[in-house]
């Protein structure tokens, strides 16, 4: 997907704490407070695209970034004044976690952060910009979005040095917390390839948030999305794959999303777009990765974003096509009913806007838990080609026709009638559980006609 994002300015060298800033403001818009503290936290006011919000960043290059009693009250009251203003904070964080020398009230510091955050109800992003551990690694979690930028960006509860003092086993940091792992678990939702680059993305995502929960996200021009049928990359065949993203492309505002958690579960895709100019949360299955089942960490990802959208009021565009929850030991070990459960319960409980189209197929317990019209839904669309049903039609004869099927009979043809007979979508739409079967070419349209009627 393509996303705004700033020119390449690599450097040599690591930027200051004051350069990440001046990339991340609207020129000249910076202005410094608690400068006389002087601890390894700069932070103040700036704007954002026009809109005020607030910053900190710590400086890893003085004593490892090791958090006092003096930063962090810089650190929980900018945060503070943010919330109080009701304006998004941005923290760039480079800490090797609480300085040892100042002992508890280090301690106290960190959870002084922790509260401040908690509570806050406006947008946080943190940019990781180098090794960032114990509470500091924390304190990232706690946020709304999570930026890795390049190689220095790590992550962990305990370094190195302490895992090989307590397991005997020495693992190198990148392994243990670099920015790939975090990727694929899903503490880091966007990578850049150094602090600027990081900025930019930060000013991305900002601009897809309200300046606080409960606001109204700013509007932009209306852009065209891609050009072409935003079916013409979707196989007529079930079984095979293709990219979502691809069909996103042409449903969206210059066919620019900002993919969170791209390499975690990557079976759904969830980010930021723009139908019309309003700003919207994306979340489709992806047929190109597990065929577009369901399974634990789809679910668990699922939820997450729904819930940060439900936090920000920003209504959801959801694209089904899943032939249902991945099946297996491994699932049902994993949690596979909570994880799906908790998915469930997002959806259900959502109050934004929530529109859903099925592409091509949504079988049983997984077209339920997309967001379906008994979930909530504002409107249930569909294509005029997609199936819905309990499950799929080789699934369904292997269960109902099993004898007929062992007397020799043709489970394929058996397959096509059944799909004839049970699936057709206007069988769903003639029971009212789809609101409108609607063109390919028209679902543009109808997603931004709804969401405005329901905003």
């Amino acid at each position: 997907m393509s996303i705004t994002s700033p020119q390449d300015t690599r450097r040599s060298e690591a930027p200051t704490p004051l350069e990440r800033i001046e990339a991340l403001a609207d020129r000249g818009s910076f202005h410094e407070w608690r400068s006389g503290v002087d601890d390894g936290v700069v932070a103040g006011q700036l704007r954002i695209s026009g809109r005020p919000a607030m910053v900190w960043s710590q400086d890893g290059r003085r004593r490892g970034g090791a958090l006092g009693a003096a930063a962090g009250e810089t650190i929980a009251r900018t945060i503070d004044r943010a919330d109080r203003a009701g304006v998004p904070v941005v923290g760039f964080a480079a800490s090797g976690g609480a300085r040892i020398q100042e002992g508890v009230a280090a301690l106290s510091a960190y959870a002084a952060i922790f509260r401040a955050q908690s509570l806050a109800r406006v947008p946080q992003v943190t940019v990781v910009c180098g090794a960032c551990a114990g509470g500091a690694a924390y304190a990232t979690a706690l946020g709304d979005i999570t930026i890795t930028a390049g190689d220095d960006a790590k992550l962990f509860l305990t370094g190195s040095q302490v895992v090989e003092r307590v397991t005997g086993h020495w693992i190198d940091p990148v392994e243990l917390g670099g920015p790939q792992v975090h990727a694929r678990n899903g503490v880091a939702q966007l990578h850049a390839h150094d602090p600027i680059a990081a900025a930019g993305l930060a000013r991305d995502v900002i601009s897809h948030l309200p300046q606080k929960v409960g606001g109204d996200a700013r509007l932009w021009p209306p852009r065209e999305p891609l050009e072409g049928d935003p079916s013409e990359h979707v196989p007529s065949e079930r079984r095979r794959v293709y990219d979502v993203r691809d069909v996103a492309r042409r449903l969206i505002d210059g066919g620019e999303l900002i993919e969170l958690a791209p390499r975690w579960a990557r079976n759904i895709v969830v980010g930021f777009a723009r139908i019309d100019g309003r700003p919207v949360g994306v979340i489709a299955n992806q047929p190109r990765h597990l065929g577009g089942t369901i399974d634990s960490a789809a679910s668990e990802k699922g939820s997450w974003f729904v819930r940060l959208c439900e936090r920000f009021g920003l209504p959801l565009c959801v694209l089904v096509d899943t032939p249902g929850f991945l099946p297996g030991q491994r699932q049902e070990s994993a949690g596979v009913i909570r994880h799906g459960a908790g998915l469930l319960e997002a959806f259900a409980t959502a109050t934004v806007p929530r529109i859903t189209v099925t592409l091509r197929q949504a079988y049983g317990g997984a077209h339920i838990v997309m967001n379906s019209r008994d979930l909530g839904a504002d409107l249930v669309l569909a294509w005029p080609d997609a199936s819905i049903g309990i499950m799929g039609a080789r699934q369904a004869v292997e269960l109902i026709e099993r004898r007929t099927i062992a007397a020799g009979a043709d489970p394929v043809a058996l397959a096509d009638r059944y799909e004839a007979e049970h699936l057709p979508v206007g069988l769903a739409a003639g029971a009212g559980f789809v609101d409108e079967v609607v063109e390919p070419a028209d679902t543009r349209r109808r997603i931004a006609e709804a969401i405005s009627l329901a905003s």
